[in-house]
């Protein structure tokens, strides 16, 4: 099984990719996170949004897993499948959900919220899906999940789970008054959920190891806002590593092979927490006009700034990242310079060239390299031997420095718009 997952705060393009590399694979499985991912594809001129089915759900002879490692909203994933009716996908044939998968319930958006608020100026950033709510419950092992709605106590269930969210938002004054409606959609779309395809998810991924079928392990957010290596408590409340893939789809440790590494060819980030490269000039607004850096589950202006080596590094290493692979090149078309961050210097002068709880807990300064920017088009570029020299020079600096390949390069949202080296 390989893994592809995100080095930086989210947002790197894995969803495109996954789209990509999926013809390789016989499944495509999710293990982590939930309705706050956004993966993006487009092709023949449509962009497409995926929040929680997995990215190979275009291609139809591809199954899709979303693993037990998953928390899921029942509504979000109706409005998904009812919108990928005008593509005639099979997802009765083309997607199963583990049985082990955590649902959230309305009450966990209100919670969300009411945390939220509670921190005034120091909020995290949530989405607001639920998803923090969602996880608390799963390790405080009151949480319900996929199986349970099979069950004819599935009402009680929801109600002492319920009763207890209104406890917690009744200390927080939190009002109810969208509850009533936000039931009324989980409900209706509870009974359409009971339709999918609900299964042990850990035997079909195991079973198709076993017989030697190509399994892609696709991740959510990215290692950055991992809820233990991350920058804590800015972070997600998931497992965004490689170790997360097998305990969110039920794999040892031993069946991983090829980790691919995703990043974008500088910096961005969505909410609150450090960001020791972000730009607050004009640098910064072009490079945000140019990518297009909003979100694509909330539409939220994204932060950018220049590459963080230091940071990528310290990805790589948690995560055993085989290869990586560079989005968005095309972004920085428009910089005759391109700077990269080659380490930091703190407060009291001294340099560090790795991540460190002074890098979370103070202001640090970027100390960059500049390089020549190629300052030209690559939107009909699809071969890397037609690259500008001056990228090509960027991309065999960052090999060196990384001390691992790349063998992709983005330069351009379509799929033939993705090079490989």
């Amino acid at each position: 099984m390989d893994v592809l997952l995100g080095l930086q705060w989210g947002d790197e393009g894995k969803g495109k990719i996954v789209d990509v590399l999926a013809p390789d694979y016989e499944i495509v499985a999710r293990f982590q996170g939930g309705p706050n991912a956004g993966h993006t594809l487009e092709f023949d001129g449509i962009k497409h949004v995926l929040h929680q089915i997995p990215s190979g759900i275009f291609r139809s002879q591809i199954l899709n897993i979303i693993g037990n490692g998953v928390v899921l909203d029942p509504i979000i994933l109706k409005k998904e499948i009812d919108g990928l009716g005008k593509f005639s996908i099979d997802y009765m044939k083309n997607l199963v959900i583990s049985k082990k998968a955590t649902i959230i319930i309305p009450t966990h958006k209100l919670l969300d919220a009411a945390y939220e608020q509670s921190k005034g100026d120091k909020k995290i950033g949530s989405t607001l899906k639920g998803i923090g709510p969602t996880y608390q419950d799963k390790i405080g092992r009151s949480a319900l999940r996929v199986g349970d709605i099979l069950s004819p106590e599935f009402q009680e269930k929801y109600t002492t789970l319920v009763d207890k969210h209104k406890t917690i938002l009744s200390f927080y004054n939190y009002p109810l008054d969208q509850l009533a409606e936000m039931e009324t959609q989980f409900f209706d779309a509870i009974e359409f959920f009971k339709t999918l395809n609900l299964i042990d998810s850990e035997y079909e991924v195991n079973d198709a190891l076993n017989e030697n079928k190509r399994i892609l392990a696709e991740g959510a957010q990215g290692s950055l806002l991992d809820v233990d290596f991350g920058s804590y408590p800015f972070v997600t409340s998931s497992s965004t590593m490689t170790a997360g893939a097998c305990t969110g789809l039920g794999v040892s440790p031993s069946k991983i092979g090829e980790v691919f590494g995703i990043f974008k060819a500088y910096c961005t980030r969505v909410g609150s927490g450090p960001f020791p490269t972000e730009l607050f000039d004009t640098v910064g607004d072009d490079m945000r006009k140019e990518g297009n850096e909003f979100g694509s589950t909330t539409g939220r202006p994204r932060r950018c700034g220049w590459l963080d080596l230091p940071a990528l590094r310290y990805s790589i290493m948690i995560n055993g990242v085989t290869q990586l692979f560079m989005m968005k090149a095309d972004v920085l078309n428009i910089f005759e310079e391109i700077k990269v961050c080659t380490h930091y210097e703190l407060p009291t002068g001294e340099k560090i060239d790795r991540l460190s709880f002074e890098i979370t807990d103070t202001e640090v300064k970027p100390v960059y390299k500049s390089m020549k920017g190629w300052n030209c088009s690559l939107e009909d570029i699809r071969s890397y031997d037609d690259f500008p020299v001056e990228l090509k020079e960027y991309v065999s600096y960052l090999e060196d420095e990384l001390k691992v390949p790349i063998k992709l390069v983005s330069v351009g949202p379509d799929r033939v718009q993705t090079i490989m080296k």
